[in-house]
């Protein structure tokens, strides 16, 4: 199993810092790096981590969305701000959102458009967050619209897991039969956190161990031994990674 510790491009003050001390001491395996635009000015920073990495392009909170034909322009001038961390970073892949509203055949064109060999698609939540996103429904939710974007433009797939139990909930599917159905698309990667209400459409990042997803049952029957997971839970305190330990610990410590 590797491991990998999600930041923001933005990140260059205490959580960089601990992050070099982190990966010293073995923690965890690479970083996950969420590009803000125009964040250029950091990549120096970045590149005196000596870790392995995956880039995560933008998403629609940063004006980011493949689904519409009218972000077009702004979509490419994004994503190359992200292909610019990611040559620079030599990273492994890049993970895109496929966008809210508008549809999963805009997202397969957009996104085939950049030509990126290591592009992954992650899954998303059938609805967006109420009064945050600005959007109602997300694309690549379900597993035939992943399935179609995934064919249209040959990338690879990201399996976020939380995410797949709320778009199982909007689906009215029981979430473990979906995540099985998902893993047909054969993940690269698996983006992890806990689950507080397993029948909400809502994404959320709780702790590991604090909500109520089975996460033995996916140790023993989704992940692969040698799966590679970005754990994806709340960040409490703006100095310090401790509580990022704690779930990698608690992770490793399942049977």
């Amino acid at each position: 199993m590797k491991v990998g510790l999600k930041l923001w491009s933005v990140n260059t003050d205490f959580y960089l810092k601990e992050a070099e001390i982190l990966f010293d001491k073995g923690v965890f395996d690479y970083v996950e790096l969420y590009v803000v635009p125009n964040t250029l000015d950091t990549l120096n920073q970045w590149k005196a981590l000596k870790t392995p990495f995956i880039m995560h392009n933008a998403h629609f909170a940063h004006g980011f969305n493949l689904a519409k034909k009218g972000n077009k322009a702004r979509n490419r001038k994004i994503y190359d701000e992200t292909k610019h961390f990611a040559d620079e970073l030599k990273a492994q892949y890049i993970i895109f959102h496929g966008g809210i509203d508008g549809t999963p055949e805009e997202t397969a064109q957009q996104l085939a458009g950049f030509g990126e060999s290591r592009a992954l698609i992650e899954n998303k939540p059938f609805v967006a967050l109420p009064n945050k996103m600005g959007g109602n429904f997300c694309r690549g939710a379900t597993f035939t619209e992943l399935r179609s974007i995934i064919n249209e433009v040959k990338c690879g797939f990201c399996l976020d897991i939380g995410h797949a139990v709320c778009s199982a909930n909007s689906q009215h599917k029981e979430p473990y039969g979906f995540i099985k159905e998902l893993l047909t698309l054969n993940p690269a990667m698996f983006h992890l956190s806990d689950v507080t209400d397993m029948t909400s459409p809502y994404d959320a990042h709780p702790h590991l161990g604090t909500g109520r997803l089975d996460i033995s049952w996916l140790k023993n029957n989704i992940f692969p031994h040698n799966a590679v997971i970005s754990v994806e839970t709340n960040k409490d305190n703006k100095q310090n990674l401790d509580d990022f330990v704690k779930d990698v610990k608690w992770l490793k410590s399942l049977s």
